[in-house]
Parts: C-alpha cells; structure tokens; sequence
C-alpha cells in the first residue's frame, strides 16, 4: 500500500467545549444500549442504493472529509455529497441537537468525536449500523476506537481516526540539563523540578485544565470513573486511578512546573518551538501541528511511551479523535452508510484522512511497513510510528464515557480554573466537577450514584 503521511497537515482541534441538552436525555434511552434499532440491508442493496441518483448531506469540520466526499462522488458518479462545516466540536454538537429536539433539520452524515458518541446514541439520534453488516468490521479497527463507537451490538459509528497518547518531548531541552528520558512519572516529576529549578521560565510541560486531557491522563493511571447500565450512571472520580493522577499532577500543578500558556494559542506554540514547554503528553495525531506550528522546532522533537507508574508496565489512553456516524433522521440511510464506510474503513477514504493529518485508526495501516518505516526530519529522523503504532496497542481497555460527557466536559474550567492558576491540590476540583456533574444527569433523568 502506497502511503503519503502528513507533515505539514493542520489539524482542525476540537476543544471539547459541551453544550446543555432540552429535555430529558435518560427519556431517550432503552435500555442499556439506548439508540435506534438497526434497520437491515444486504451488500447487494447497499450497492444498488449507490447506482440510484440521489444525495446526502455531511456535517464535519475535519479538511479531510471535503476531499473524502470528492473521491466518493467521483466513484459513485450518482451519487452528490454536499459537506457542510457548520462549527467545531461543540457547535456543531448544539446544532445536532437542536435538530434532533426538532425532529427535521440533522444531516445524514456527521463527524463526532468519541467522547460524545454515548450522548448521541440515546434518543433514537443515531442510525445503528449493524444491520448492515458494519460489525464484520470490527477488526478492522483498534480495540480502543471500536469500543468507542459501539455497545455490544450496536454500532453507532465508524472509526476515523485515533489519538494513541505518547509523551512528545524535546531531546535539546533535556540534553542540555543532563536528564534521561524519563521512563516513569517518578522520573518525569523529577525532571520538572531539575529544569525548573534551573530556569523558572522552562516548563516540563503546560496544563491551564482540560477536561480531555484529565479524562485520559485517568485513563492512562488505569482510572474507571464511569460506568453506564442503562439510565443508571455511576460517577467516581476518587478512584484508584484518579488517586494515582492526582498524586503526580499535583506535586506540578503545586511547585509551578507547568506553563499557564493556554493551549492551541499563538503563544503556545511559540513555546512549543523554543523549547520553553519541553513535554507534550498527547494524542499520536499531534507530529502534523508541530510541523505546521512550531516550525522553529525542527529536529529536535522527538516521541517517546508514556511513563509509567510502574517501571516495565505499558499502559497509554486514548486523546481525542472522531468518527463518522449517520443520523437516524437521514433519509438516506444506505448511501449515507456507505459513505461513512468509504471515509473510514476503505482505503482511498483511509488515505485522504492520513494525508490530511489523522492517524490511523485500522490495524492494517497501524502495522504497514511504510508507516512504521517513515522517520520525518522534524522529529530528527526518529521513526515515531513505531512509538505511536505501539502506543495503539497498549490502550488500556474498557473506558466508558458518560452519556453527558459533552456537558460533563464544558463545565470541567468552572472547577479546576482556580486550582491551576493558584497552584493548589485537583483533588477537591474533581470532587466538585463529580457533583456537578451528577447533578446534570439528574436533571436530565438519570440515577446518579457518586462515590
């Protein structure tokens, strides 16, 4: 397989900003999968579905998917797919359910990260793709992303891409204070302090309190702070991984190792480039913003595994990435199914989505020679897929997010602005962003238990 990875690609970032739902989400759900039943149809059908003139409509933001749907066209020339960016991330979410309260008005097709998959299953939102044979398609994909767009049965969605978590950091910086790559937090702690304590304005990383990066950063720790059984939910975010979080983060958050740079801003990625922030614990979609970005640090990024809390152990987490699902509403169920295919599961729609940026969500592509091989000047040569395509497998499994993440997600800076900006312990931010959430999911229906 021919591939042309991204190397100045723009990634167009969800901030994972939420939106308030009308009405009573828990209403929606029956039981413990929730969502629509699956409607049925053969390959046979699905294929003359794409011989018949008609059209679909896309919502997504991704650059990728203008091209993906310009390749779709062009291989089913009856077939017109018009893609409309109508916001990033949480406005588009506000739109969808907007729509989805009004009973007209959703596209057929839209982009959705995997965090907000469990709020749109509920209510009949969005199609189940089984009955059309999707399931066979399981191990196509990464455990970590399959998981995230299905339950049990039930598929709610088609991978796009993934973001396998690796520590991004700079191999000048640490160099030039004699420390080791650190392996472990403990190490990773110790490096903070050794450069800080060396210049006040260099940073083992910044962190001003982001609810993605936190949920994966206690994914990572092995945390299991949701669980969902039907319209009971149960919220723990004092558990043992969250604990193990908090006790490293804290001693950061608390002794001024981290730069209150706000992320994706100018400002951010000029200390990306001058190597003033030294570490980037983030998703493996992340090699085509420095690229684009933080051009002044060509060669001297480079990509290593997490630490870890135990020396030896393996264990990432998922950070960020989006699917493709259709809407329940869609009068187009099998075109529009098949083009979620296309963009996620085919190889040309594969390819777009790569060069535009993405990576991989599919086991072949992450196991590709040619991927694993590719050693990009940026990162000084390094051949970082073989990090990343590795990080893919270590994902810890079974994560759950709540069928309100996105709300969840919005109101997280109302608890841990404070803490960040004067340097005190996130374990009464978690506790309070706990209550606060559980209060929503009552409002909207749910039993909430809280730990």
């Amino acid at each position: 397989m021919s591939r042309n990875l991204p190397r100045t690609a723009k990634r167009v970032v969800a901030l994972g900003l939420g939106i308030a739902l009308a009405g009573s989400l828990a209403a929606c759900s029956s039981g413990s999968g929730g969502g629509a039943s699956a409607d049925t149809a053969t390959s046979d059908e699905l294929a003359a579905a794409l011989k018949e003139k008609s059209s679909i409509t896309v919502w997504a933001w991704a650059p990728a998917v203008e091209p993906i749907a310009e390749a779709f066209e062009k291989a089913h020339p009856d077939i017109t797919v018009d893609v409309q960016n109508v916001g990033t991330g949480a406005d588009q979410y506000t739109k969808l359910q907007n729509a989805i309260k009004a009973g007209k008005g959703a596209p057929d097709v839209a982009q959705v990260e995997y965090f907000a998959i469990p709020q749109f299953s509920l209510g009949d939102s969005l199609a189940d793709l089984s009955g059309y044979g999707y399931g066979d398609l399981e191990e196509d994909f990464t455990a970590s992303t399959w998981n995230s767009v299905t339950d049990g049965d039930a598929v709610y969605a088609l991978p796009q891409d993934s973001g396998p978590m690796a520590m991004f950091y700079r191999q000048d910086v640490f160099d030039k204070y004699g420390i080791a790559v650190p392996k472990t937090w403990d190490e990773y702690l110790a490096a903070a302090e050794t450069m800080h304590s060396a210049d006040p304005n260099q940073f083992i990383a910044g962190d001003t309190g982001d609810a993605g990066f936190t949920t994966s950063m206690i994914w990572q720790a092995g945390g299991h702070p949701y669980s969902v059984d039907g319209d009971t939910v149960s919220i723990d975010l004092q558990d043992e991984g969250a604990k193990r979080w908090t006790s490293t983060w804290n001693t950061l958050v608390e002794n001024g190792s981290l730069a209150q740079t706000p992320g994706w801003t100018d400002e951010w990625f000029r200390a990306l480039g001058d190597g003033s922030i030294a570490t980037m614990l983030t998703g493996a979609w992340m090699p085509g913003n420095l690229e684009a970005q933080a051009a002044d640090g060509s060669g001297q990024w480079r990509v290593a595994p997490m630490p870890q809390y135990e020396e030896g152990d393996t264990a990432t987490a998922e950070n960020g990435g989006s699917s493709i699902a259709v809407m329940e509403q869609s009068q187009n169920k099998l075109v529009a199914a098949e083009f979620a295919k296309f963009a996620t599961a085919e190889e040309e729609g594969r390819q777009i989505s790569f060069d535009a940026g993405g990576f991989p969500s599919t086991t072949a592509d992450l196991t590709d020679p040619e991927f694993l091989a590719e050693a990009p000047e940026y990162f000084g040569g390094q051949k970082i897929n073989e990090v990343l395509g590795q990080a893919a497998q270590d994902v810890l499994p079974d994560w759950q997010y709540l069928p309100f993440q996105v709300y969840a997600n919005s109101i997280f800076s109302d608890s841990a602005s404070s803490a960040y900006t004067n340097g005190t312990s996130l374990d009464p931010v978690l506790e309070e962003w706990a209550k606060a959430t559980a209060s929503y999911g009552e409002q909207q229906g749910f039993t909430v238990e809280t730990e």
